[in-house]
């Protein structure tokens, strides 16, 4: 017996989820320990049976809970132009939310 799973869409993303599994996706207006709820289920597949959706599988959610709230690390660009005595340094921390997933509802 196969476990159920599902392609969600999320910050512009598709990541494919199982219940227990971890995700971290771009940052969601929720606070640690807030239930979320994914409606952008694009596939359900799992126990020999799999939906499409067109463009969303009707009524499939797929929930999780807010582990966490952060930022990755740092990505440093350095711009520099010779002979100008020009450079520029920059850095960005994309923030990110990991949530674990609860179940998958088809």
């Amino acid at each position: 017996m196969q476990q159920m799973y599902a392609i969600i869409e999320t910050g512009g993303k598709q990541l494919k989820v199982q219940a227990g599994q971890q995700i971290w996706v771009e940052k969601l207006d929720a606070n640690e320990g807030d239930e979320v709820t994914f409606k952008d289920v694009i596939l359900v597949g799992g126990d020999g049976e799999t939906k499409i959706g067109t463009p969303t599988v009707a009524n499939a959610t797929v929930t999780g809970k807010v582990e966490k709230q952060g930022k990755e690390k740092k990505v440093v660009t350095y711009k520099y132009k010779p002979k100008k005595h020009s450079h520029t340094k920059t850095g960005h921390r994309q923030p990110y939310t990991r949530v674990m997933i609860n179940a998958v509802n088809a």
